[in-house]
């Protein structure tokens, strides 16, 4: 997770000046100057997100330079392949996105089916009691 990690930290820096070169050049045009904080931020959110798992976790075998393929064989998490849940949410999203042509009433029934869709994708392996 090391550069994982010091790849996002290390590129926030460079958005952040970009955004000031930007915001002083076009006299602070408020879309694109907006736009490069957000990067700016997002960048750095994700690199101390990665920070702290860092932490958490033991080293991967992508982080050890002396490390043989073999030590990254094996499962690599817990996926379901019979989900229908991120089927509903494509649906959700792709009404969400016709909304921005045909109407913002639109949007209201996508996020409600996107919200449903992101409960049921999160729950689907907690029914009954403690289930895993």
């Amino acid at each position: 997770m090391k550069f994982e990690t010091k790849l996002f930290l290390y590129i926030t820096p460079f958005f952040l000046v970009v955004a000031l070169v930007y915001g002083w050049w076009s006299r602070w045009e408020p879309v694109g100057v907006a736009g490069l904080f957000l990067v700016t931020g997002l960048t750095a959110m994700i690199g101390f997100y990665l920070a702290l798992l860092a932490r958490r976790i033991d080293k991967r075998p992508e982080d050890d330079p002396y490390a043989d393929i073999e030590q990254g064989a094996g499962d690599q998490g817990v996926f379901s392949p019979w989900s229908w849940w991120p089927l509903v949410l494509a649906a959700a999203a792709a009404i969400c996105f016709a909304a921005l042509a045909i109407g913002w009433w639109l949007m209201a029934i996508g996020g409600f089916l996107g919200v449903i869709g992101l409960v049921g994708w999160v729950f689907e392996f907690s029914r009954g009691q403690h289930a895993h």
